[in-house]
């Protein structure tokens, strides 16, 4: 496999990483404002509590952009996943975003 090879290989992974975390974050909004909070809410969250965890771990970088690094000189925002770049720009502040207010409805529910 050569290097663009690698590289589609690697933003596939990505993207496909990326849709996972997407449906987990909004099943955790939808489930949080119908009320549902079940086992699923805390795998959800523990999920997303392993991923800011890795993130700190690697300074706020992917582990998968390190690796598609290695494949790639590019400097956009997008170059190791199948976003828009706008959106591969902002991905974290939007939906840490999310989280947080999931969070906060969340921790409403709980005492209320």
């Amino acid at each position: 496999m050569n290097d663009k090879q690698k590289l589609v290989t690697i933003k596939l992974i990505h993207t496909a990483i990326w849709v996972f975390f997407n449906v987990v974050i909004f099943y955790l909004l939808y489930a949080v404002l119908i009320n549902r909070i079940d086992k699923w809410i805390w795998i959800g969250l523990s999920l997303i509590f392993l991923e800011g965890v890795i993130l700190l771990i690697f300074k706020n970088i992917c582990p998968v952009t390190l690796v598609a690094r290695k494949y790639s000189s590019s400097d956009r925002d997008n170059f190791d996943i199948y976003l828009p770049e706008w959106l591969a720009r902002y991905n974290k502040q939007i939906y840490s975003s999310i989280v947080v207010l999931i969070i906060i409805i969340l921790l409403v529910r709980l005492l209320s």
